[in-house]
Protein backbone atom coordinates (compact mmCIF):
# COMPACT_ATOMS: atom_id res chain seq x y z
CA UNK A 1 0.00 0.00 0.00
CA UNK A 2 1.48 3.50 -0.68
CA UNK A 3 1.90 5.33 2.55
CA UNK A 4 -0.23 8.07 2.07
CA UNK A 5 -3.25 8.60 0.77
CA UNK A 6 -2.66 10.19 -3.94
CA UNK A 7 -5.11 11.73 -5.98
CA UNK A 8 -5.71 10.30 -9.62
CA UNK A 9 -7.74 11.86 -11.80
CA UNK A 10 -9.29 8.95 -14.27
CA UNK A 11 -10.13 10.31 -17.58
CA UNK A 12 -12.98 8.26 -19.09
CA UNK A 13 -15.07 5.48 -17.89
CA UNK A 14 -15.48 3.00 -20.36
CA UNK A 15 -14.37 0.05 -19.60
CA UNK A 16 -10.46 0.16 -18.36
CA UNK A 17 -11.50 3.59 -16.95
CA UNK A 18 -14.21 1.97 -14.86
CA UNK A 19 -11.72 -1.54 -13.94
CA UNK A 20 -8.27 1.04 -13.20
CA UNK A 21 -10.60 2.73 -10.95
CA UNK A 22 -11.21 -0.10 -8.71
CA UNK A 23 -7.88 -1.44 -9.00
CA UNK A 24 -6.37 2.00 -8.14
CA UNK A 25 -8.51 2.83 -5.18
CA UNK A 26 -7.88 -0.88 -3.69
CA UNK A 27 -4.38 0.04 -3.65
CA UNK A 28 -5.09 3.09 -1.47
CA UNK A 29 -5.57 5.94 -3.72
CA UNK A 30 -8.27 8.61 -4.02
CA UNK A 31 -9.97 8.56 -7.55
CA UNK A 32 -11.82 10.37 -9.51
CA UNK A 33 -13.39 9.86 -12.86
CA UNK A 34 -14.57 11.62 -15.32
CA UNK A 35 -16.59 10.65 -18.70
CA UNK A 36 -17.98 12.98 -21.08
CA UNK A 37 -20.75 10.05 -22.06
CA UNK A 38 -23.67 9.85 -19.45
CA UNK A 39 -24.13 7.13 -16.72
CA UNK A 40 -24.60 3.55 -18.41
CA UNK A 41 -26.69 2.55 -15.96
CA UNK A 42 -29.49 5.20 -16.89
CA UNK A 43 -28.58 5.48 -20.18
CA UNK A 44 -31.09 3.95 -23.03
CA UNK A 45 -29.85 0.19 -23.35
CA UNK A 46 -28.40 0.01 -26.88
CA UNK A 47 -28.17 3.48 -27.67
CA UNK A 48 -26.36 4.13 -30.81
CA UNK A 49 -26.44 0.58 -32.82
CA UNK A 50 -22.63 0.10 -31.95
CA UNK A 51 -20.45 -2.11 -30.46
CA UNK A 52 -22.97 -3.66 -27.74
CA UNK A 53 -21.13 -7.66 -27.13
CA UNK A 54 -17.92 -8.55 -26.36
CA UNK A 55 -16.19 -11.93 -25.88
CA UNK A 56 -14.46 -12.36 -22.86
CA UNK A 57 -11.35 -14.38 -22.82
CA UNK A 58 -8.60 -15.76 -20.72
CA UNK A 59 -6.84 -11.99 -20.20
CA UNK A 60 -10.04 -10.46 -18.88
CA UNK A 61 -11.04 -13.06 -16.90
CA UNK A 62 -7.86 -12.82 -15.00
CA UNK A 63 -8.41 -9.20 -14.41
CA UNK A 64 -11.86 -9.49 -13.22
CA UNK A 65 -11.35 -11.91 -11.04
CA UNK A 66 -8.19 -9.82 -9.46
CA UNK A 67 -10.89 -7.19 -8.43
CA UNK A 68 -13.77 -9.85 -7.21
CA UNK A 69 -16.03 -9.76 -10.44
CA UNK A 70 -15.51 -12.66 -12.46
CA UNK A 71 -18.14 -14.84 -11.10
CA UNK A 72 -21.11 -12.24 -11.62
CA UNK A 73 -19.62 -11.51 -14.88
CA UNK A 74 -20.18 -14.76 -16.27
CA UNK A 75 -23.74 -14.99 -14.63
CA UNK A 76 -24.12 -12.80 -17.89
CA UNK A 77 -22.20 -14.17 -20.18
CA UNK A 78 -23.24 -16.86 -22.43
CA UNK A 79 -20.35 -19.39 -23.18
CA UNK A 80 -18.95 -19.62 -26.89
CA UNK A 81 -17.40 -23.05 -27.26
CA UNK A 82 -16.25 -22.02 -31.34
CA UNK A 83 -17.56 -20.85 -34.55
CA UNK A 84 -20.49 -21.85 -36.25
CA UNK A 85 -19.05 -20.64 -40.26
CA UNK A 86 -22.00 -20.17 -42.70
CA UNK A 87 -20.05 -20.56 -46.04
CA UNK A 88 -21.25 -18.43 -49.34
CA UNK A 89 -22.06 -22.13 -50.43
CA UNK A 90 -24.63 -22.54 -48.04
CA UNK A 91 -22.35 -25.17 -45.86
CA UNK A 92 -22.49 -24.79 -42.01
CA UNK A 93 -19.18 -26.00 -40.18
CA UNK A 94 -18.61 -25.59 -36.74
CA UNK A 95 -14.84 -24.62 -35.47
CA UNK A 96 -14.51 -25.82 -31.96
CA UNK A 97 -12.40 -22.96 -29.90
CA UNK A 98 -10.42 -25.40 -27.94
CA UNK A 99 -9.69 -28.71 -27.03
CA UNK A 100 -10.02 -28.45 -23.49
CA UNK A 101 -13.34 -27.65 -21.70
CA UNK A 102 -12.35 -24.00 -20.57
CA UNK A 103 -11.41 -23.52 -23.79
CA UNK A 104 -14.23 -21.14 -24.44
CA UNK A 105 -15.20 -17.61 -25.15
CA UNK A 106 -18.37 -15.82 -23.08
CA UNK A 107 -20.43 -13.21 -24.72
CA UNK A 108 -21.38 -10.05 -22.47
CA UNK A 109 -23.23 -7.21 -23.37
CA UNK A 110 -20.66 -4.25 -23.06
CA UNK A 111 -23.12 -2.10 -21.35
CA UNK A 112 -24.16 -4.52 -19.00
CA UNK A 113 -20.56 -5.07 -18.51
CA UNK A 114 -19.27 -1.53 -17.79
CA UNK A 115 -22.19 -1.27 -15.29
CA UNK A 116 -21.71 -3.77 -13.69
CA UNK A 117 -18.29 -2.77 -13.15
CA UNK A 118 -18.88 0.93 -12.45
CA UNK A 119 -21.36 -0.32 -9.74
CA UNK A 120 -18.14 -2.03 -7.77
CA UNK A 121 -15.88 0.40 -8.21
CA UNK A 122 -18.56 3.42 -6.43
CA UNK A 123 -18.59 0.73 -3.84
CA UNK A 124 -15.48 1.93 -2.87
CA UNK A 125 -15.31 4.76 -0.31
CA UNK A 126 -12.73 6.62 -2.10
CA UNK A 127 -13.96 6.41 -5.90
CA UNK A 128 -15.88 9.16 -7.47
CA UNK A 129 -17.51 8.98 -10.57
CA UNK A 130 -18.53 12.49 -13.13
CA UNK A 131 -20.81 11.57 -15.88
CA UNK A 132 -21.17 13.92 -18.81
CA UNK A 133 -17.89 15.90 -18.10
CA UNK A 134 -15.84 16.18 -20.38
CA UNK A 135 -11.77 17.03 -20.45
CA UNK A 136 -10.68 20.56 -22.16
CA UNK A 137 -7.10 20.58 -20.63
CA UNK A 138 -3.97 18.67 -19.29
CA UNK A 139 -1.45 20.35 -17.57
CA UNK A 140 1.10 16.84 -18.23
CA UNK A 141 3.74 18.86 -15.90
CA UNK A 142 1.35 19.45 -12.49
CA UNK A 143 -1.14 16.85 -13.30
CA UNK A 144 -3.56 19.17 -13.50
CA UNK A 145 -6.90 19.01 -15.61
CA UNK A 146 -9.48 21.25 -16.81
CA UNK A 147 -13.03 19.72 -17.56
CA UNK A 148 -16.81 21.21 -18.12
CA UNK A 149 -19.84 19.91 -18.35
CA UNK A 150 -21.05 18.83 -21.71
CA UNK A 151 -24.19 20.17 -21.56
CA UNK A 152 -22.51 23.78 -20.46
CA UNK A 153 -21.34 24.87 -17.66
CA UNK A 154 -18.29 26.81 -16.16
CA UNK A 155 -15.41 24.83 -16.23
CA UNK A 156 -13.38 23.39 -13.46
CA UNK A 157 -9.49 23.04 -12.74
CA UNK A 158 -8.14 19.87 -10.49
CA UNK A 159 -4.59 19.13 -9.78
CA UNK A 160 -4.46 15.57 -8.62
CA UNK A 161 -0.65 14.05 -8.06
CA UNK A 162 -1.24 11.76 -11.62
CA UNK A 163 -3.59 11.47 -14.47
CA UNK A 164 -4.97 8.13 -16.38
CA UNK A 165 -6.31 8.73 -19.58
CA UNK A 166 -8.57 5.95 -20.69
CA UNK A 167 -10.69 8.20 -23.04
CA UNK A 168 -10.02 5.61 -25.69
CA UNK A 169 -8.64 5.71 -29.43
CA UNK A 170 -9.42 9.84 -30.32
CA UNK A 171 -7.99 9.97 -26.65
CA UNK A 172 -7.61 13.89 -25.56
CA UNK A 173 -5.16 12.84 -22.77
CA UNK A 174 -2.71 11.32 -25.30
CA UNK A 175 -2.65 14.48 -27.49
CA UNK A 176 -2.28 17.12 -24.85
CA UNK A 177 0.38 14.29 -22.90
CA UNK A 178 2.57 14.36 -26.32
CA UNK A 179 2.03 17.90 -27.70
CA UNK A 180 5.63 18.98 -27.83
CA UNK A 181 7.56 15.91 -27.40
CA UNK A 182 9.31 13.57 -29.22
CA UNK A 183 6.17 11.52 -29.87
CA UNK A 184 5.44 8.06 -32.34
CA UNK A 185 2.05 7.90 -33.44
CA UNK A 186 0.18 5.99 -36.31
CA UNK A 187 -3.38 5.49 -36.93
CA UNK A 188 -4.47 3.43 -39.49
CA UNK A 189 -8.62 2.82 -40.50
CA UNK A 190 -9.56 0.06 -42.25
CA UNK A 191 -11.25 0.53 -45.20
CA UNK A 192 -14.31 -1.40 -44.03
CA UNK A 193 -16.54 -0.24 -41.41
CA UNK A 194 -19.19 -1.90 -39.58
CA UNK A 195 -23.07 -1.72 -38.40
CA UNK A 196 -24.63 -3.34 -35.61
CA UNK A 197 -27.93 -5.96 -36.39
CA UNK A 198 -30.04 -7.78 -34.71
CA UNK A 199 -31.08 -11.93 -34.97
CA UNK A 200 -33.93 -11.55 -32.71
CA UNK A 201 -35.76 -15.16 -31.12
CA UNK A 202 -37.78 -17.10 -33.03
CA UNK A 203 -41.72 -16.07 -32.95
CA UNK A 204 -41.86 -18.99 -30.51
CA UNK A 205 -39.76 -17.50 -27.86
CA UNK A 206 -36.35 -19.63 -29.16
CA UNK A 207 -33.38 -18.98 -30.51
CA UNK A 208 -33.42 -18.62 -34.36
CA UNK A 209 -29.93 -20.48 -35.03
CA UNK A 210 -27.42 -22.57 -32.32
CA UNK A 211 -26.79 -20.25 -29.18
CA UNK A 212 -23.38 -21.50 -27.77
CA UNK A 213 -21.20 -20.11 -30.60
CA UNK A 214 -19.67 -17.04 -32.58
CA UNK A 215 -21.01 -17.59 -35.97
CA UNK A 216 -19.60 -16.21 -38.72
CA UNK A 217 -20.62 -15.36 -42.23
CA UNK A 218 -17.48 -14.98 -44.16
CA UNK A 219 -17.09 -13.21 -47.62
CA UNK A 220 -14.40 -11.52 -49.88
CA UNK A 221 -16.73 -8.47 -49.76
CA UNK A 222 -18.30 -8.53 -46.70
CA UNK A 223 -18.43 -10.70 -43.59
CA UNK A 224 -20.68 -10.60 -40.55
CA UNK A 225 -20.39 -12.29 -37.39
CA UNK A 226 -22.87 -13.08 -34.72
CA UNK A 227 -22.43 -12.96 -30.67
CA UNK A 228 -25.20 -15.06 -28.54
CA UNK A 229 -27.10 -13.17 -25.82
CA UNK A 230 -28.55 -14.39 -23.05
CA UNK A 231 -32.48 -13.98 -24.14
CA UNK A 232 -31.93 -16.07 -27.65
CA UNK A 233 -30.95 -13.33 -29.88
CA UNK A 234 -27.61 -12.28 -31.41
CA UNK A 235 -26.00 -9.13 -31.91
CA UNK A 236 -24.82 -9.15 -35.00
CA UNK A 237 -21.79 -6.99 -36.93
CA UNK A 238 -21.21 -6.44 -40.33
CA UNK A 239 -18.34 -5.45 -41.70
CA UNK A 240 -18.02 -4.03 -45.46
CA UNK A 241 -15.80 -1.05 -47.29
CA UNK A 242 -17.97 2.56 -46.47
CA UNK A 243 -17.73 3.15 -50.33
CA UNK A 244 -17.72 1.35 -53.69
CA UNK A 245 -19.63 -1.43 -55.44
CA UNK A 246 -20.23 -3.91 -52.71
CA UNK A 247 -20.34 -0.74 -49.40
CA UNK A 248 -22.91 0.62 -47.04
CA UNK A 249 -22.94 3.79 -49.04
CA UNK A 250 -24.43 1.60 -51.76
CA UNK A 251 -26.84 -0.44 -49.56
CA UNK A 252 -29.37 2.65 -50.04
CA UNK A 253 -32.80 1.15 -50.60
CA UNK A 254 -34.25 -1.83 -49.51
CA UNK A 255 -34.63 -3.57 -52.62
CA UNK A 256 -30.44 -2.91 -52.50
CA UNK A 257 -29.98 -4.42 -48.92
CA UNK A 258 -32.25 -7.77 -49.73
CA UNK A 259 -30.35 -8.65 -52.90
CA UNK A 260 -26.87 -7.63 -51.06
CA UNK A 261 -27.76 -10.58 -48.34
CA UNK A 262 -29.30 -12.74 -50.72
CA UNK A 263 -26.17 -13.01 -52.90
CA UNK A 264 -23.67 -12.80 -50.10
CA UNK A 265 -25.17 -14.35 -46.61
CA UNK A 266 -28.09 -16.60 -48.33
CA UNK A 267 -28.82 -17.92 -45.21
CA UNK A 268 -28.94 -14.61 -42.75
CA UNK A 269 -31.89 -12.73 -44.61
CA UNK A 270 -34.65 -15.16 -43.08
CA UNK A 271 -33.18 -14.56 -39.61
CA UNK A 272 -32.86 -11.19 -39.74
CA UNK A 273 -36.63 -9.55 -39.63
CA UNK A 274 -35.53 -6.13 -38.68
CA UNK A 275 -32.49 -6.34 -41.26
CA UNK A 276 -33.86 -3.24 -43.93
CA UNK A 277 -34.67 -0.57 -41.06
CA UNK A 278 -31.65 -1.80 -39.12
CA UNK A 279 -29.08 -1.38 -41.77
CA UNK A 280 -30.96 2.31 -42.90
CA UNK A 281 -31.32 3.20 -38.97
CA UNK A 282 -28.28 2.20 -37.33
CA UNK A 283 -24.61 4.12 -37.34
CA UNK A 284 -21.21 2.94 -39.17
CA UNK A 285 -18.69 2.75 -37.61
CA UNK A 286 -15.05 3.07 -37.84
CA UNK A 287 -12.19 0.51 -37.75
CA UNK A 288 -9.30 1.67 -36.65
CA UNK A 289 -5.61 0.45 -34.81
CA UNK A 290 -3.15 3.01 -32.87
CA UNK A 291 0.15 2.63 -32.53
CA UNK A 292 2.22 4.83 -30.01
CA UNK A 293 4.71 6.10 -27.88
CA UNK A 294 5.46 6.75 -24.96
CA UNK A 295 2.44 5.84 -22.98
CA UNK A 296 3.59 8.00 -20.12
CA UNK A 297 4.91 11.15 -19.03
CA UNK A 298 7.37 11.27 -15.80
CA UNK A 299 5.26 10.00 -13.06
CA UNK A 300 2.38 12.24 -13.63
CA UNK A 301 0.63 10.63 -16.61
CA UNK A 302 -0.41 6.85 -17.82
CA UNK A 303 -2.19 5.65 -20.92
CA UNK A 304 -4.15 2.54 -20.75
CA UNK A 305 -6.50 0.54 -22.95
CA UNK A 306 -7.74 2.34 -26.54
CA UNK A 307 -6.04 5.38 -25.88
CA UNK A 308 -2.21 3.44 -25.55
CA UNK A 309 -3.01 0.73 -28.17
CA UNK A 310 -6.11 0.42 -30.09
CA UNK A 311 -6.73 -2.77 -32.57
CA UNK A 312 -8.97 -3.90 -34.58
CA UNK A 313 -11.78 -6.35 -33.01
CA UNK A 314 -11.06 -9.05 -35.43
CA UNK A 315 -9.19 -11.09 -32.74
CA UNK A 316 -11.12 -10.16 -29.46
CA UNK A 317 -8.80 -9.22 -27.78
CA UNK A 318 -9.32 -5.11 -27.66
CA UNK A 319 -11.67 -5.22 -24.27
CA UNK A 320 -9.20 -8.03 -22.94
CA UNK A 321 -5.76 -6.16 -23.80
CA UNK A 322 -6.87 -2.94 -22.18
CA UNK A 323 -8.41 -4.84 -18.40
CA UNK A 324 -4.97 -6.85 -18.70
CA UNK A 325 -3.27 -3.43 -18.68
CA UNK A 326 -5.24 -2.41 -15.70
CA UNK A 327 -3.58 -5.90 -14.07
CA UNK A 328 -0.43 -5.34 -15.31
CA UNK A 329 -0.48 -1.07 -14.09
CA UNK A 330 -1.32 -2.77 -10.67
CA UNK A 331 1.71 -5.21 -10.31
CA UNK A 332 4.23 -2.05 -11.17
CA UNK A 333 2.34 0.36 -8.62
CA UNK A 334 2.98 -2.83 -6.28
CA UNK A 335 6.66 -3.78 -7.40
CA UNK A 336 7.66 0.24 -7.45
CA UNK A 337 5.72 1.47 -4.14
CA UNK A 338 7.98 4.32 -3.39
CA UNK A 339 8.70 5.55 -7.14
CA UNK A 340 5.96 6.13 -9.20
CA UNK A 341 7.61 6.90 -12.68
CA UNK A 342 9.81 3.75 -12.56
CA UNK A 343 6.40 1.59 -11.80
CA UNK A 344 4.54 3.76 -15.33
CA UNK A 345 8.31 2.61 -17.16
CA UNK A 346 7.60 -0.55 -16.11
CA UNK A 347 4.02 -0.64 -17.02
CA UNK A 348 4.72 0.26 -20.55
CA UNK A 349 7.96 -1.67 -20.77
CA UNK A 350 5.77 -4.97 -20.19
CA UNK A 351 2.79 -4.32 -22.23
CA UNK A 352 3.62 -2.10 -25.64
CA UNK A 353 5.88 -4.51 -27.92
CA UNK A 354 3.24 -6.97 -27.04
CA UNK A 355 -0.02 -4.78 -28.32
CA UNK A 356 2.06 -4.11 -30.91
CA UNK A 357 1.87 -7.95 -31.57
CA UNK A 358 -1.64 -8.09 -31.29
CA UNK A 359 -2.10 -5.28 -33.68
CA UNK A 360 -0.45 -7.41 -36.45
CA UNK A 361 -2.49 -10.72 -34.93
CA UNK A 362 -5.55 -8.68 -35.49
CA UNK A 363 -4.89 -7.52 -39.02
CA UNK A 364 -3.92 -10.74 -39.70
CA UNK A 365 -7.53 -12.54 -38.41
CA UNK A 366 -9.37 -9.85 -40.53
CA UNK A 367 -7.95 -11.81 -43.61
CA UNK A 368 -8.45 -15.08 -42.03
CA UNK A 369 -12.07 -14.77 -41.08
CA UNK A 370 -12.87 -12.76 -44.42
CA UNK A 371 -11.05 -15.39 -47.03
CA UNK A 372 -9.90 -18.16 -44.95
CA UNK A 373 -11.98 -19.64 -42.39
CA UNK A 374 -14.52 -21.31 -44.56
CA UNK A 375 -12.02 -23.13 -46.86
CA UNK A 376 -11.10 -26.58 -46.50
CA UNK A 377 -7.48 -26.04 -45.89
CA UNK A 378 -8.20 -23.98 -42.76
CA UNK A 379 -10.25 -26.41 -41.47
CA UNK A 380 -7.51 -29.32 -42.09
CA UNK A 381 -4.77 -26.25 -40.49
CA UNK A 382 -7.07 -25.98 -37.16
CA UNK A 383 -7.26 -29.53 -36.64
CA UNK A 384 -3.93 -30.62 -36.86
CA UNK A 385 -3.20 -28.03 -33.99
CA UNK A 386 -5.87 -29.06 -32.16
CA UNK A 387 -4.98 -33.20 -32.77
CA UNK A 388 -1.07 -32.11 -31.85
CA UNK A 389 -2.16 -30.56 -28.65
CA UNK A 390 -4.11 -33.49 -27.73
CA UNK A 391 -1.03 -35.52 -28.45
CA UNK A 392 0.98 -32.93 -26.97
CA UNK A 393 -0.30 -31.40 -23.66
CA UNK A 394 1.81 -28.61 -22.57
CA UNK A 395 4.54 -29.26 -25.45
CA UNK A 396 2.21 -27.68 -28.57
CA UNK A 397 -0.30 -25.25 -28.21
CA UNK A 398 -2.15 -23.79 -31.04
CA UNK A 399 -1.55 -19.61 -31.13
CA UNK A 400 -5.07 -18.99 -30.90
CA UNK A 401 -5.02 -21.24 -27.83
CA UNK A 402 -2.26 -19.14 -26.54
CA UNK A 403 -3.76 -15.48 -27.18
CA UNK A 404 -7.26 -16.48 -26.31
CA UNK A 405 -6.89 -19.19 -23.60
CA UNK A 406 -3.35 -18.13 -21.68
CA UNK A 407 -1.80 -14.56 -20.41
CA UNK A 408 1.21 -16.14 -22.51
CA UNK A 409 2.29 -12.33 -23.65
CA UNK A 410 1.61 -11.88 -27.14
CA UNK A 411 4.55 -11.82 -28.74
CA UNK A 412 6.01 -14.62 -27.00
CA UNK A 413 2.76 -16.86 -28.03
CA UNK A 414 3.35 -15.46 -31.06
CA UNK A 415 7.09 -16.61 -31.12
CA UNK A 416 6.25 -19.79 -29.69
CA UNK A 417 3.93 -20.91 -32.90
CA UNK A 418 6.46 -19.87 -35.31
CA UNK A 419 8.63 -22.31 -33.67
CA UNK A 420 6.11 -24.79 -33.60
CA UNK A 421 5.08 -24.53 -37.35
CA UNK A 422 9.16 -24.69 -38.18
CA UNK A 423 9.21 -28.17 -36.24
CA UNK A 424 6.19 -29.45 -37.95
CA UNK A 425 7.77 -28.80 -41.62
CA UNK A 426 11.01 -30.26 -40.40
CA UNK A 427 9.30 -33.34 -38.73
CA UNK A 428 9.24 -35.38 -42.26
CA UNK A 429 6.80 -37.60 -44.01
CA UNK A 430 6.59 -39.95 -41.48
CA UNK A 431 4.90 -37.49 -38.82
CA UNK A 432 2.39 -36.47 -42.33
CA UNK A 433 1.24 -39.92 -42.24
CA UNK A 434 0.59 -40.24 -39.42
CA UNK A 435 -0.80 -36.78 -39.32
CA UNK A 436 -3.03 -37.50 -41.96
CA UNK A 437 -4.76 -40.54 -40.35
CA UNK A 438 -5.47 -38.06 -37.16
CA UNK A 439 -7.00 -35.35 -39.44
CA UNK A 440 -9.13 -37.50 -41.22
CA UNK A 441 -10.78 -38.27 -38.22
CA UNK A 442 -10.92 -35.03 -36.81
CA UNK A 443 -12.79 -33.80 -39.61
CA UNK A 444 -15.29 -36.20 -39.66
CA UNK A 445 -16.01 -35.73 -36.19
CA UNK A 446 -15.95 -31.99 -36.55
CA UNK A 447 -18.55 -32.40 -39.39
CA UNK A 448 -20.57 -34.86 -37.32
CA UNK A 449 -20.81 -32.13 -34.44
CA UNK A 450 -21.51 -29.25 -36.99
CA UNK A 451 -24.90 -31.38 -37.74
CA UNK A 452 -26.06 -32.46 -34.42
CA UNK A 453 -25.28 -28.67 -33.40
CA UNK A 454 -28.82 -27.72 -33.79
CA UNK A 455 -31.24 -27.62 -36.78
CA UNK A 456 -31.25 -23.85 -37.55
CA UNK A 457 -27.16 -24.10 -37.86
Amino acid sequence: MIPHRERVVVIGAGLAGSLAALYLARRGYTVDVHERRPDPRTAPSGAGGRSINLGLSARGMRALDGVGLLADVLKRSVPMRGRVVHAPDGSVRFQPYGVREHEILHSVLREELISLVVEAAEVEPEVRFHFGSRLLRLDRQTATVEVAPTGGGDPTRITADWVVGADGVFSTVRQQMQHGLRADYTQEFLPWGYKELTIPVGPDGRPRVRLEALHVWPGHEALMVAHPNRDGSLTCSLFMAHEGSVSFAALDTPAAVRDFFRRHFPDAEDLMPDLVDEIAGHPTGHLVTVRTAPWRHADRVVLIGDAAHAVYPFYGQGMNSSFEDCLVLDGCLADHPTDRAAALAAYEAARKPHTDVLADLSTANFVDLRDRVHRVGYSLSATADRVLSRLLPGRWVPLYTMVAHTTTPYADALARARRQQRVLRGAGAGLAVGAAVALAAGVRAGRRRAVGGGTSC
